[in-house]
């Protein structure tokens, strides 16, 4: 008995560990740049300049079906899937588009990086482009997202942007900044 509480310490320990690492390294990784406009009590309005990403499309049509495999796709190409076998620091956060024509996910690039100065993906599914510079009303959320959580909450935004009379077109997109194997549910915002 003793030893099945010593293994169940020693794990609890190693899980402990292994989120607090995850914590301190998402501090340290670098976000996509934005400045906020109109901040209100349940959402607010960002600036988000121009910025350079590595984007896959699929014709999934829900989150589940886009995040694992365009995760593998992307992750290939920054982890050394590229002409020039170069590591690429991972950035927050991860963008997904998921529509009825054709879904993306996109990682945005480090800012020492540009369209011309990236290495070529190895997959010709990965994709390198520029972004315009846009506006965007926000609604965040915390925890694991899932296609439910996305559809309450792009549903609550547009609510929320119809009573204050903001204009909108488009649809929601998912910005999620953590990685996957951080457990830690208050520490996930998306």
């Amino acid at each position: 008995m003793k030893v099945i509480i010593l293994i169940f310490v020693v794990i609890i320990v190693i899980f402990a560990v292994f989120q607090s690492y995850t914590l301190m390294s998402a501090n340290k990784t670098e976000e996509q740049k934005y400045t906020v406009i109109l901040k209100e009590k349940d959402f607010e309005i960002r600036f988000y300049p121009a910025a350079t990403l590595a984007t896959i499309r699929s014709m999934a049509k829900t989150y589940k079906e886009l995040s694992r495999p365009g995760f593998r796709q992307l992750a290939g190409y920054i982890f050394g899937g590229n002409a020039a076998k170069t590591q690429i620091s991972m950035t927050a956060p991860v963008h997904m588009d998921v529509n009825d024509s054709v879904s993306t996910m996109s990682f945005v690039m480090p800012s020492v990086y540009n369209e011309s100065n990236l290495p070529k993906p190895n997959d010709p599914n990965v994709i390198i482009r520029k972004t315009s510079e846009e506006y965007v009303a926000v609604v965040t959320f915390g925890g694991f997202a899932s296609d439910d959580e996305l559809k309450i909450y792009s549903e609550k935004l547009k609510t929320l942007l119809k009573e204050k009379r903001i204009a909108t077109y488009g649809h929601y997109r998912y910005l999620g900044y953590n990685p996957p194997y951080q457990l830690i549910w208050i520490c996930r915002p998306n």
